[in-house]
């Protein structure tokens, strides 16, 4: 059993550490969703996957900004770790992103 006082020093048991993880991995699995179900069309509207990736990046940005503040002063190692996984799930979303935006369109 972890006490407390370990708990609050480790940067990974902190909510703010997988919050920046979880939101790029759940847009992957919802673009791969839409790309089963309709493939790559090109749509009018821009659908509720890009709605809810336009609301949830921000989001995304301001918890690593959180995680960032709180977790470097205390924990530089095992922060920097995680800053790096949550900079990487950022990149590999956005290029997954573009890839599928950049494709063209079979007629």
């Amino acid at each position: 059993m972890v006490n407390a006082m370990t708990a609050e020093r480790s940067p990974l048991r902190h909510w703010s550490a997988w919050l920046p993880v979880a939101i790029p991995v759940f847009l992957l699995l919802l673009l791969l969703r839409h790309l089963a179900l309709y493939g790559l069309v090109s749509e009018a509207d821009e659908g509720t996957e890009a709605h809810l990736f336009q609301l949830l990046m921000p989001i995304q940005l301001f918890a690593i900004a959180y995680f960032a503040f709180t977790w470097l002063p205390r924990a530089r190692r095992e922060a920097m770790a995680m800053l790096a996984l949550h900079v990487a799930v950022t990149i590999a979303l956005l290029g997954v992103v573009y890839w599928a935006d950049h494709l063209p369109l079979a007629v």
